[in-house]
């Protein structure tokens, strides 16, 4: 992955570079599901955050849980969710937006003072086209779009996953990414684009593609 694609990955609709990645320990929480689904989200969280060799944990001190996956059949439904409105600005004129567009997924960051990714709210309405999904490829894939602050643009034309053989694995070259952006010499959040050329760097260093 060159600079330049690295830099299209974190580069917003607006034209500007945004990249952030989380700093405390991730704690999920996945409402509208049965057990077995419950393991298999919190099994994707846990494999991404191994990637990226960052931490998990049982609780978080402040938030009590800071990544939320919520799965429903109307977005009407998040309207009636108790407290929700206090964590999702504008919550019912998001919805009403969402329904109107026929939207089937949404995520939301809260940030740290410094930048870094503070929480994340995964939202998915369970259409046709989501039904038809593995529960393992649902899960991997949301779990790879909330590790980092991507771009909005980042996965429209290419998904984050890739098919090996039978199997549906992450990307290596986005898997190699997340762990660029990881690496303890990175800073949490960044904001111009030079940061890309960095993130190229260690690529490089670490056997992936070079700059």
């Amino acid at each position: 992955m060159q600079a330049s694609e690295i830099e299209a990955m974190f580069t917003r609709g607006t034209g500007d570079y945004v990249f952030a990645r989380w700093e405390r320990p991730i704690v999920p929480v996945v409402f509208g599901v049965d057990d077995a689904t419950l393991t298999v989200v919190k099994g994707a969280v846990e494999a991404v955050v191994a990637l990226a060799d960052h931490k998990m944990a049982e609780t978080d001190p402040e938030l009590g849980a800071n990544l939320m996956f919520f799965f429903f059949s109307d977005w009407a439904e998040l309207r009636a969710v108790p407290r929700l409105g206090e964590m999702i600005p504008d919550l019912d004129a998001l919805t009403h937006r969402l329904e109107a567009a026929g939207a089937n997924q949404y995520r939301a960051f809260r940030f740290e003072a410094n930048g870094a990714i503070k929480a994340a709210f995964v939202f998915l309405r369970m259409d046709d086209e989501l039904s038809a999904l593995p529960a393992e490829v649902l899960a991997l894939n949301q779990a790879v779009q909330v590790v980092l602050l991507w771009s909005d643009k980042a996965f429209t034309a290419r998904s984050p996953l890739a098919r090996a053989g039978e199997a549906v694995v992450l990307r290596p070259d986005v898997g190699d990414l997340i762990r660029a952006g990881y690496d303890r010499v990175m800073p949490v959040a960044a904001g111009d684009p030079s940061h890309a050329l960095r993130l190229a760097a260690r690529l490089a260093v670490n056997g992936g593609a070079g700059a």
